[in-house]
């Protein structure tokens, strides 16, 4: 029964074309790369689907850095970090970090994570615990919401970027503990959460406030600290978590915190506390890219990436405006994250397919990832585009706008 069973949920998905292909990339991560089509043939595409938003990944200093900790400190770590898995090279990303962040959380103190999902989830299962309510925003990434789940705490999900229903969330809640939990840029439509308006929520309810700031660190604020530092933002009660396979190029995750706060997760973090530690070569790259993203070229790259944001949502208003007939909605944002919103799952994937066709590849997000009926393509785009590519993107769409005109006329 259970090969039938599972594959009449793969049928199902097939039916609502909702079938996730897995790619391979032939050549190193940059904006133009070699990929392995469904048919099995490699091309040369055009990405505007990667999250390496300062385009460091194939910086020459982080891969010079990695090959230095590889003849370091060889492979693997060789156990969890409370074993013998914490090396120099982890003590020093978690030193940067805690200097770093100081100006806006009292005390800080990072922890390292192998990955972002790994610290969401060892963070609302460790402090979200019988008598803690988390308040969850309803478009959270997913590694919050299971983490929500695992927790041993009562769920209550508000509104995106309501702060008034939390606000009354809060006044009525009876739990001994809360935790406000929130992303800062949301991975799927792009824009920000009013993280002054949740911080002083946090404050008037003896709540922690956790913002995921995956698609922020690296991207926003003068040194590249993210939302946080972009805002201003001082408090203790706030817990970080931080991504280090976007922006900063290399992999890997943290949590900045009170220092309180983090040596409760390092006892009680399970997914800490019984995986084994990244390898210490790459945590030596880390630290090169942490140096690159508070650096003038840092500074540098941000600047050139608001410069390709702004183009690429000139162009399209004015490829919207020129095609009234056009259903599609290109969602409010100033982050890398720019949301064009289809509607039709069908209709959006045969879009993303027809970008291949043109040399470009631009996935198509579907259901459960997004709301039904608000499938999307989600353009993200990186200091490492150049004008032209982005003016080859807006061409490229605009031929499949009128493409789509022709086959309704």
């Amino acid at each position: 029964m259970w090969f039938e069973h599972l594959q009449s949920r793969l049928d199902a998905l097939a039916a609502g074309d909702l079938t996730r292909r897995l790619r391979t990339v032939l050549s190193g991560t940059a904006p133009h790369q070699r990929v392995s089509g469904a048919d099995g043939v490699a091309r040369d595409l055009l990405l505007f689907c990667s999250n390496d938003y300062l385009g460091l990944a194939a910086h020459p200093a982080i891969a010079q850095a990695l090959a230095e900790g590889a003849r370091r400190w060889g492979g693997g770590s060789g156990a969890s970090p409370l074993v013998s898995g914490h090396s120099a090279a982890h003590a020093a990303v978690a030193d940067w970090l805690g200097q770093a962040y100081a100006a806006h959380i009292p005390q800080a103190r990072a922890l390292g994570f192998c990955t972002g999902y790994m610290a969401n989830l060892g963070v609302l299962t460790a402090l979200g615990d019988a008598d803690t309510e988390l308040f969850c925003e309803a478009l959270n990434h997913a590694s919050l919401i299971d983490g929500a789940r695992l927790a041993r705490g009562r769920v209550t999900r508000y509104p995106h970027r309501d702060v008034q229903a939390l606000a009354h969330a809060l006044a009525v809640s009876t739990a001994p503990r809360r935790l406000i939990v929130t992303d800062s840029v949301f991975s799927m439509d792009g824009d920000i959460a009013p993280l002054r308006e949740l911080l002083a929520l946090a404050e008037a309810h003896d709540a922690l406030l956790v913002v995921d700031d995956a698609h922020g660190f690296g991207v926003l604020g003068e040194r590249g600290l993210g939302a946080v530092e972009a805002l201003g933002l001082r408090s203790q009660r706030l817990v970080l978590v931080g991504t280090l396979g976007k922006a900063a190029g290399v992999a890997g995750a943290f949590v900045v915190a009170h220092t309180t706060v983090i040596e409760f997760l390092l006892q009680t973090a399970r997914n800490l506390i019984f995986s084994t530690a990244a390898p210490p070569a790459v945590e030596h790259a880390v630290l090169a890219a942490l140096h690159l993203v508070d650096s003038e070229e840092g500074r540098e790259r941000r600047a050139l990436l608001a410069q390709r944001v702004a183009r690429l949502r000139s162009g399209m208003a004015d490829l919207l405006a020129e095609r009234p007939a056009t259903p599609w909605q290109l969602l409010p944002s100033d982050t890398p994250i720019q949301p064009l919103i289809i509607g039709d799952n069908a209709a959006t994937m045969a879009l993303s397919a027809r970008l291949e066709q043109l040399g470009l590849r631009v996935p198509g997000i579907r259901p459960p990832t997004v709301p039904a009926g608000t499938a999307r393509l989600r353009i993200t785009l990186c200091a490492a585009h150049t004008a032209r590519d982005v003016d080859r993107l807006l061409q490229a769409l605009a031929e499949c706008a009128d493409e789509r005109v022709g086959a309704t006329a």
